[in-house]
């Protein structure tokens, strides 16, 4: 049958046939019913061949367009998402990569991801406080936290539940990594909260973080320095910014302390607050052996390492930073 034939038959122009055997428009319904009465092919079909073929090239179209973002591909820690098994090995690179990468963020192009990951940190943060850390790496890191918040289960925020809690949670800064953890992730669940621990990616530079997913308000920690009193100052620091309804993002980079910023400095206050009440403070500056460490760490009820943190911090020429280290306990994230 020509060209011409099927145009008749079909009550269709030339120019259409043709125009629809080169793909230059789409077989609407309409004429998939007249192809059917014409040539016995079942409408349904043609309908199903045509939305597979403007699916192949919208497909087309979106792969070329990803390779103009193959640069994107060299900010991202790809090698270390394939090793915590985030993505699969292959492909190495190249649009179907990119591909991966959007999906893993959940979102839809290279720009709406520069849109989410570096307008709200610029606006959040003085450049100063972020310049040293990768934004790809911050970003991954930030990312995997969210997918494992989203599968904790939390009661509606109540900031009197979890001022409430603080007794608790500091009575769990003397049990193991492996017994604090659910524990930690309980308590504060039932304030709203989801506590989770996510391995640093390798140039984030970050020890922490609050914010607000939804209903939730998260604490992520990386446990970037490995030792108790490191882990508990940072987890009590996140708990004011919560406690003070700072629903703006707040990334603690590490090694940067901003004295600029009031409420950084308060939160620092809180944690050392509610680690050593204030009434029993000025007795640190008594403390001259390990023996004595021990004793008031038990008076206190929290873990001997947390308090030479605080030495070292307030005392570094009594309390340099080498002393008392062997009071610290040293944690595994494998076990957290």
């Amino acid at each position: 049958m020509t060209q011409r034939e099927l145009a008749d038959r079909a009550g269709l122009s030339p120019k259409h046939v043709n125009q629809l055997i080169h793909g230059l428009v789409r077989l609407t319904p309409d004429v998939a019913e007249s192809l059917e009465r014409v040539v016995g092919t079942p409408a349904r079909l043609w309908n199903r061949l045509e939305a597979d073929y403007q699916s192949t090239r919208t497909r087309l179209r979106y792969t070329r367009d990803l390779e103009q973002y193959a640069g994107w591909l060299k900010e991202l820690p790809v090698s270390e998402l394939v090793k915590r098994n985030v993505l699969p090995e292959e492909p190495k690179d190249g649009p179907s990569r990119i591909d991966q990468l959007l999906a893993f963020f959940a979102v839809a192009t290279v720009d709406v991801w520069r849109d989410m990951y570096e307008r709200p940190t610029a606006c959040a943060f003085r450049k100063s406080k972020v310049q040293d850390s990768k934004l790809g790496s911050l970003a991954t890191w930030l990312r995997l936290g969210e997918l494992e918040a989203l599968q904790i289960r939390c009661a509606p925020y109540d900031a009197t539940e979890l001022k409430r809690s603080l007794p608790d949670l500091r009575a769990l800064t003397t049990m193991s990594a492996r017994e604090f953890r659910p524990k930690l992730q309980e308590i504060c669940s039932r304030s709203g909260v989801a506590v989770v621990f996510v391995e640093e990616v390798k140039g984030a530079r970050v020890s922490g973080v609050t914010r607000k997913i939804g209903s939730k308000r998260v604490i992520q920690l990386s446990l970037r320095y490995r030792t108790d009193d490191q882990l508990w100052f940072s987890f009590f620091h996140e708990v004011h910014h919560v406690l003070n309804a700072d629903d703006e993002m707040r990334i603690e980079i590490a090694d940067k302390t901003d004295h600029e910023d009031p409420r950084e400095l308060e939160a620092d206050r809180f944690a050392a607050d509610a680690l050593i009440p204030p009434q029993y403070a000025h007795r640190l500056a008594d403390l001259t052996s390990k023996t004595q460490v021990r004793a008031f760490a038990d008076e206190m009820g929290i873990a001997p390492g947390i308090v030479v943190g605080r030495l070292q911090r307030e005392h570094p020429r009594r309390w340099p930073y080498r002393n008392g280290n062997d009071l610290k306990r040293s944690l595994d994230l494998l076990e957290v």
